[in-house]
């Protein structure tokens, strides 16, 4: 069967020609698509630049935005506009710099966002481009939040975004970080990566947005945002957006904005820094309350969500360490600054995903966040200012939703912080709480301390860092730690006594120290009686001492006080102005007033302040010396040989059996031992004869002693001679001897002496091989017999003799 063309090897189909690809159309789309991009982009740039925001604008859609963008704000519900973002988002659009201010929960995330989006888009930026728009967040879960709904909004865009925050691997961040065209960060990483990474770049930023940017412009980011902005370049967009926007000329130069706009709210709530649907309270209590307050304000709420909010970390530490092992029947979280990264993430999605919770954080929990449907907001601890407040308060009632706030003052912060929030408006009306139904947890404390060290330290802790935020606060006149009752707030937190507080007591040494020693309340005398000379002394700061006062010219006996020395004689030290101080030796002249130096007499009622007392009278030679001692004798005087130099030798006594003591070396008077010339030889005849009487009774001891070792060598002695012939009958070795001493046996050379060399007996004659190979002298070897005539001398003429006839005896 002959093949046809249909059964030749290849595809069913042939491929078009290459010339034939772009006649067919496969590419036209493409360029369709292509040429409809460019033009949607040229289009939505003309848009932008003639739109103009009309009344009736409440839409995203009906913005000059790309579909992509409104894609993903349909996606995540954003439908509506806000006050803030319609005033907002038609200007920064257009590339302008802007400075929102807005109420908290107003939606000014998303009025940096959208623009972000927009801008680079309408430029068309790529991977290729680098960074586009850089994001500054002042805390860790804002910076976190604005990249969650980055994410949320812009999915539908082809840019690479990235997030930037302490407590991540460096490592992984640095080798994504040159391939983002938007960045959401922190000041401190951010400026670390700007540092140190190599490839990371901000010469081509077109956008640069400072979220809560009173917060990074304050003094706490000051230097961190300083070197930032020496990375970036000053050819770029910068939007500002806070609740509590600042206007300082100084601040705005900082970050070069050209001709900024600055946008709020609408007029009616322009003045109003928190929501309308915010109830907000304030109560008085003392310090010692507030635990009590707390805790019976959460036994009461267990089915709402509440924010409380405190000055210190190791006070938000304690307290949910504390109220977490007393069980207060709602889930308990602590979010503050000294965790971890991954610790503060998981707490924080757990407080925003639960319906019922407490939540004790810091102040890195009152900006920005996003809480949902927070009930409740608690101030246990008074905020440092009045938008810190507002800040605080506007975790609830957020984008027409209604909240309460609560805010717990001392009795001293009253005052201060209420002027504080009413110049900004804010109105917080004062309530009270019911002793009855007030639980106080004292006991409770002092019981949980007791028993578990950890809690009494992490009590101290918090005591002290209250203290001290309290001292480190600006505002002293509503912050005042003196009028604070420390003690009754110890036992407060279960404290059996305050902890020492160091940096108090530096303060008041420091105090004291550059205090003037003068008595109290002489101080306008002293200045009115100065005579020129001497206070054109004191004008010379740097002669005249601390401490040294500007007495009258006149002493108490009427003497003039020497003349100081003039400043051109010479080299003044501090001993010599130690020395020229006035009234060391007499009263003030206005305490010498207060004294009565006449007789007794009759007292009458205009002179009750007068002191009745007498004069003591000084010695002549003036007053004693001054005890105090300087630092270097007295580090001296703390070795050995110093106490010997000035103290002398010490002494010791020693008592005897009547109970009387003695010095150890106790020198007898020569007159009583020695009464005349003779008695001196008379008493070295005496300590002879007793010194001769202790030596005999030394002798007679050791005499006895010898006699009982020789008894004992007798004895040992006779013990082994005794063994050695009860063991002469049996066969085998013999026991060696014990040693007369201790062990040691010397040993003994076999040597002839000089005398017995010619009486030696000459050494033993060999025995034949005949008779050492026969069986005969072998069986009298092997035998006891043979043994004991080698062992007693087998060199001797008499046993080989007997020892011939023995064998010549046994062969017959």
């Amino acid at each position: 069967m002959a093949a046809g063309p249909s059964a030749v090897a290849g595809p069913s189909k042939p491929k078009p020609s290459k010339n034939t690809k772009g006649k067919n159309g496969p590419r036209q789309p493409s360029k369709v698509k292509k040429l409809s991009e460019k033009q949607q982009t040229e289009q939505l740039e003309k848009a932008v630049e003639t739109f103009v925001a009309s009344d009736d604008l409440k839409l995203f859609a009906d913005l000059p935005i790309s579909s992509h963008t409104k894609r993903g704000l349909k996606k995540s519900f954003f439908v509506d506009l806000t006050d803030i973002q319609r005033k907002s988002l038609p200007v920064s659009l257009k590339g302008k710099d802007v400075l929102g201010a807005a109420r908290t929960g107003s939606g000014k995330t998303l009025a940096f966002l959208v623009p972000v989006l927009e801008v680079l888009y309408r430029k068309k930026w790529g991977p290729q481009d680098g960074l586009g728009a850089l994001i500054i967040s002042p805390t860790r879960e804002l910076a976190v939040q604005i990249f969650e709904v980055l994410r949320s909004i812009g999915g539908f865009h082809t840019f690479s975004a990235g997030l930037v925050i302490g407590g991540k691997n460096l490592r992984d961040e640095r080798d994504r970080l040159s391939r983002m065209n938007i960045l959401v960060a922190t000041p401190g990483r951010l400026l670390q990566h700007m540092d140190q990474t190599v490839g990371f770049e901000c010469d081509n930023l077109q956008m640069l947005i400072l979220d809560e940017a009173d917060r990074i412009l304050d003094m706490g980011f000051a230097k961190t945002l300083s070197a930032l902005l020496s990375h970036l370049p000053k050819s770029r967009q910068t939007l500002l957006f806070s609740a509590t926007q600042t206007k300082s000329v100084t601040d705005l130069a900082r970050l070069s904005l050209k001709d900024p706009i600055f946008v709020s709210a609408d007029p009616e709530t322009e003045g109003l820094a928190t929501p309308k649907s915010l109830q907000q309270n304030y109560i008085v209590c003392s310090l010692e309350q507030k635990l009590d307050i707390l805790w019976s304000f959460i036994k009461s709420h267990l089915q709402a969500k509440i924010l409380v909010f405190m000055s210190s970390c190791k006070q938000v530490r304690f307290v949910f360490e504390t109220f977490r092992k007393m069980h207060p029947g709602v889930p308990l979280l602590h979010l503050h600054g000294k965790q971890k990264q991954a610790t503060r993430l998981t707490v924080y999605q757990k407080f925003t995903g639960t319906q019922h919770a407490v939540l004790f954080a810091t102040d890195i929990a009152a900006r920005g966040l996003d809480f949902p449907a927070v009930d409740w907001v608690l101030q246990v601890d008074a905020p440092e200012d009045a938008e810190t407040y507002i800040h605080r308060v506007g975790r609830t009632a957020r984008y027409e939703s209604a909240g309460k706030a609560l805010l717990f003052l001392v009795p001293s912060e009253e005052e201060g912080m209420m002027a504080a929030l009413e110049k900004r408006g804010v109105k917080v009306e004062k309530t009270k709480i019911r002793q009855s139904k007030t639980q106080s947890i004292e006991n409770q404390l002092q019981k949980l301390a007791f028993q578990d060290p950890e809690i009494k330290y992490l009590g101290q802790r918090a005591f002290v860092s209250y203290m001290r935020s309290v001292y480190l606060q600006k505002d002293k006149s509503t912050f005042k730690l003196e009028e604070l009752p420390a003690e009754k707030f110890a036992a407060s937190l279960g404290l059996p006594g305050a902890p020492k507080i160091k940096f108090l007591s530096k303060e008041i040494a420091k105090k004291k120290k550059n205090a003037q020693r003068i008595v109290p309340g002489t101080e306008n005398q002293q200045i009115t009686e100065a005579t020129p000379h001497e206070s054109s002394d004191e004008e010379e700061g740097s002669e005249t001492s601390e401490g040294e006062e500007s007495g009258s010219e006149e002493e108490e006996g009427g003497a003039k006080a020497p003349a100081k020395p003039s400043k051109g004689t010479g080299v003044r030290t501090k001993y010599d102005r130690m020395f020229e101080r006035k009234n060391q030796s007499i009263l003030s002249a206005h305490y010498t007033k207060l004294v009565d130096h006449g007789v007794d007499g009759e007292e009458e009622e205009e002179d009750f302040i007068t002191l009745k007392r007498a004069d003591h009278a000084l010695p002549d030679d003036g007053l004693p010396e001054s005890h105090t001692v300087s630092k270097r004798r007295l580090k001296a005087g703390a070795s050995k040989k110093a106490m010997l130099k000035y103290k002398g030798a010490p002494t010791k006594l020693v008592f005897d059996d009547a109970g009387r003591g003695h010095e150890v070396y106790e020198m007898q008077d020569p007159e009583e031992v020695f009464a005349g010339a003779g008695a001196v030889v008379e008493a070295g005849r005496r300590f002879v004869r007793e010194e001769r009487g202790k030596l005999v009774k030394a002798d007679v001891v050791d005499k006895a002693e010898a006699r009982e070792k020789k008894r004992e060598r007798k004895r040992r002695r006779r013990e082994r001679e005794r063994g050695v012939d009860e063991g002469e009958g049996e066969d085998g070795p013999a026991v060696a001897p014990v040693a007369d001493d201790d062990g040691y046996v010397s040993p003994e050379f076999d040597l002839p002496s000089g005398d017995d060399v010619d009486g030696a007996t000459p050494p033993p004659r060999k025995r034949s091989r005949k008779l050492a190979e026969s069986g005969e002298g072998r069986k009298l070897a092997e035998s006891g017999e043979g043994r004991k005539l080698a062992k007693s001398g087998e060199g001797a003429l008499e046993d080989e003799e007997e020892l011939a006839l023995r064998m010549l005896r046994s062969r017959r």
